[in-house]
């Protein structure tokens, strides 16, 4: 679906960029998210840019998914039920397999980030100049202050996380990692809980995929609040991290084509046909 709001200004001064032709895949895994999901999708559609929106229900239990049918058609595009929690890396994998966008981005549906920086995050795909781009909630964005070993054990999954890819990101729990549509499904991807993180942080690797990364805000939820993630997701991390970089199946280098999606001639030529139909429209 196309937000009619897309507006050049709204996109910063990057006017060379494809902005009107890239299509952005926003996979949202949600689990017992009643409280924020139509809120959060809300603020989703507000971007200024072509989207295709997909939310996956973990099996709910909290009432989200009588809310989630009712949004389909407007600000979901694709809906997908899973019958039981099976977890958010499962989730993705989902969304993942549903996605036909030209580059893919998680979103989680807690409101802990915001959409509104997608186009911050996309503009060095656009640019050429990354496969992948992760927003870092250490480099010196805004954020709520919480909890301080959370952000310790975070510091020391990505360190280790670093040492077996060779990568040296600042942080790899991070939920924004926003990838190339062509790349995300070369990557064999199977895990079912938040070890997804660390894994798709290993097969990026080892796809030798150019990654950049930029500050984001973050506004973190307390447990009081509905934060899901716990000390014993930070203990499976750490075997996930081994796990991922070390055994197989690892992804194969990958190298993009010559011709991005958002130019390829029939992505020219049906711009150039809806922009005359709109003209035509407006005469």
């Amino acid at each position: 679906m196309i937000n009619p709001g897309l507006r050049r200004h709204d996109l910063g001064s990057s006017d060379d960029l494809a902005w009107d032709r890239v299509r952005l895949s926003v996979v949202v895994p949600v689990y017992n998210e009643a409280r924020t999901v139509e809120q959060l999708l809300h603020k989703v559609r507000e971007v200024p840019l072509q989207l295709e929106v997909i939310v996956v229900d973990d099996g709910s239990t909290d009432g989200t998914r009588d809310i989630l049918p009712r949004l389909e058609g407007t600000l979901i595009d694709t809906l997908v039920l899973h019958e039981k929690n099976r977890g958010k890396g499962a989730a993705l994998r989902t969304g993942f397999q549903h996605a036909t966008g030209d580059v893919v981005v998680v979103q989680d549906a807690d409101m802990e980030y915001n959409p509104r920086e997608f186009p911050i995050l996309l503009q060095p795909i656009l640019a050429g100049k990354a496969d992948a781009v992760y927003g870092s909630r250490f480099l010196g964005g805004p954020h709520r202050v919480l909890f301080f070993w959370h952000s310790v054990g975070n510091r020391v999954l990505t360190l280790l996380s670093n040492m077996f890819t060779d990568v040296n990101l600042t942080d790899m729990e991070t939920c924004y990692k926003m990838v190339r549509r062509e790349l995300l499904h070369t990557l064999p991807l199977s895990a079912n809980r938040f070890g997804i993180e660390p894994e798709l942080t290993a097969r990026l690797a080892q796809a030798r995929a150019k990654i950049y990364e930029l500050p984001i805000s973050y506004d973190g939820r307390s447990y009081e609040e509905g934060k899901k993630i716990g000390w014993k997701d930070g203990v499976s991390a750490l075997w996930c991290i081994v796990r991922y970089n070390v055994f197989g199946p690892k992804a194969r280098p990958w190298t993009p084509p010559d011709v991005p999606l958002w130019d390829t001639p029939e992505r020219l030529s049906s711009i150039s046909l809806t922009r005359v139909a709109s003209e035509e429209e407006r005469a």
